[in-house]
């Protein structure tokens, strides 16, 4: 019998070097192909389902340091969302992490963290990177 994954809120404290976080939407065949990924590789990951747990700006600001990206880089630009509220505006890190927080829709997925390093999973294969 296949393990459950564990369906968990993030917290502030230190991730365990060895402990699997994937930010995880349901309805993205990506993100489903990404944990297709991981069980095939036999690792069951901790599931952040952040747009169904809320997501704070805490979260976001932890993430988008262990991506080495910014806020801008992480937003999905092909949401509706995005083109009705968003595009060709100019905003700084705080507003597009408070717009993410507003509308996790906007949050580029999968991302899979390892300790102290994320990736999002696109092409599927970037995961490899961290796992």
């Amino acid at each position: 019998m296949a393990k459950k994954n564990k369906i968990v809120r993030l917290s502030s404290s230190a991730p365990s070097a060895e402990r699997i976080e994937v930010w995880h939407r349901k309805s993205c065949s990506m993100s489903r192909k990404a944990m297709e990924l991981l069980e095939q590789k036999k690792i069951v990951p901790e599931v952040f389902l952040y747009s169904e747990v809320k997501v704070t700006e805490a979260d976001i600001k932890s993430v988008l340091k262990k991506l080495g990206i910014s806020a801008e880089e992480l937003i999905r630009k092909k949401e509706d969302v995005y083109k009705e509220n968003f595009r060709d505006k100019k905003m700084d890190e705080e507003k597009w992490i408070k717009a993410m927080v507003k509308y996790p829709i906007l949050i580029e997925r999968p991302i899979v963290i390892k300790g102290s390093k994320a990736v999002i999973g696109r092409p599927i294969e970037r995961i490899l990177e961290v796992i």
